[in-house]
């Protein structure tokens, strides 16, 4: 399997989707699924029992993830592909776009 290229706490635009377009911090990376969470992206409704963490229930609006080939980075103020290199002997993630390395 290959490296995730979206990391928690990046900025990214969605290209793709009904939300297309919206920008915002990613909150949770699944690998597994190759998917991310998104900050305001992909709001669900969800209807919950009232239980002892939450007494009142009702409904409660939440981010639900987003596919990660839907989402691109943004550097800089720009979107952005991303790809990898070799620091010295560390491996960086670096903008396509500026060839600025990111991390």
């Amino acid at each position: 399997m290959s490296a995730m290229k979206i990391k928690k706490g990046d900025t990214v635009k969605v290209i793709a989707g009904k939300d297309k377009g919206k920008e915002g911090k990613v909150l949770a990376v699944n690998v597994k699924d190759n998917t991310v969470l998104v900050e305001s992206v992909n709001m669900i409704t969800k209807h919950a029992k009232p239980s002892m963490a939450n007494t009142e229930g009702g409904i409660i609006n939440k981010e639900a993830p987003i596919h990660a080939s839907n989402v691109m980075l943004v550097a800089d103020g720009k979107v952005t592909r991303v790809g990898f290199k070799m620091d010295g002997d560390k491996k960086v993630r670096f903008a396509k776009a500026t060839g600025k390395v990111i991390d």
